[in-house]
């Protein structure tokens, strides 16, 4: 059955929620399941400073076929909250996403969908040592592998082709911002509440408030997820691995990103055995502004499996 033949309703049924909690050194990590339990299961990894709630209105969209797992990241939604910075290093998520992935299917892969930070640490995934066995597919959205930006970065600048890695520098220039230990606090402190990040999203999206859907921890989520950026982005930029992958992925590039350039997918096949891409005149925040993409995108990536 292709997606094609078997079209995504726009207004599905409701689906029950079953919620679990899965354990891994101390760490809590809160689960979400829903869907067809006979159906492939696609796990969605939220990122940066949102919790499951990001996929609300994805969710619906593919549960008619498919088992649905969300989960709420270390330091976000009702997941253990870690204090120290060290805690929140990619590999850490990517051992979080494996034990979520044991606990919800231990005999079957998965396919695997993420955003911003979420699709980061799916990245650190995806190129362990085996991922291939486990994971059947990945759909990559608005979110990296930081190794493979930094390796782009340096080889760009070694052939003196400097507006890419420039303009890209650019646009990620709050990232400093973020890593300082204490104006960020003070600013989401301040300003992180739901009504001015709808507002925000308003302004440079277009997305209306109604799509955006958050958690009432919203403001917190986004202090504690100030550690991922410390904890992540110098030390693969100025230090990146050579990390490739065995797994399918398929790279949803919105091109209206105001944080991502899509030049800095160029190379990205260089390590990545089968890749697939499609560039959308979109937002950074696509699982609010059009859920229906990614449930489509999805679902014909894994039908094409």
């Amino acid at each position: 059955m292709t997606a094609q033949n078997a079209p995504l309703h726009l207004v599905p049924d409701p689906v029950t929620v079953t919620e679990t909690t899965v354990h891994r050194d101390g760490v809590d990590l809160q689960v979400y399941i829903q869907g067809a339990e006979d159906g492939q299961t696609v796990i969605l990894v939220h990122g940066w400073p949102d919790d499951h709630h990001l996929w609300q209105a994805v969710v619906p969209l593919l549960t008619d076929r498919y088992r649905v797992i969300t989960y709420d990241t270390r330091g976000h939604g009702r997941s253990t909250v870690p204090a120290d910075v060290e805690s929140f290093r990619l590999t850490e998520f990517a051992d979080d996403f494996f034990a979520v992935l044991d606990a919800v299917s231990p005999d079957e892969p998965v396919h695997v969908v993420g955003h911003d930070w979420g699709s980061v640490q799916l990245w650190e995934a995806v190129c362990e040592p085996g991922a291939a066995e486990r994971i059947a597919s990945f759909t990559s959205i608005s979110g990296p592998n930081l190794d493979h930006l930094g390796m782009w970065i340096r080889k760009r600048f070694a052939e003196k082709r400097l507006i890419g890695p420039l303009a890209q520098l650019a646009s990620s220039a709050y990232t400093g911002f973020f890593m300082t230990p204490v104006l960020p606090k003070l600013f989401f402190r301040t300003v992180g509440t739901p009504a001015v990040w709808r507002r925000f999203l308003r302004l440079i999206e277009g997305t209306p408030a109604e799509q955006v859907h958050l958690s009432d921890r919203l403001q917190d989520d986004m202090i504690s997820g100030l550690r991922i950026y410390r904890a992540n982005i110098a030390a693969h930029l100025i230090r990146p691995r050579e990390r490739h992958t065995e797994v399918p992925v398929q790279l949803l590039v919105n091109r209206r990103d105001i944080a991502l350039r899509p030049a800095i997918y160029e190379d990205t096949d260089l390590w990545v055995s089968q890749l697939s891409r499609r560039d959308l005149s979109t937002g950074h925040w696509l699982p609010f502004s059009d859920p229906s993409v990614i449930a489509e995108s999805v679902a014909e990536f894994i039908e094409s499996r």
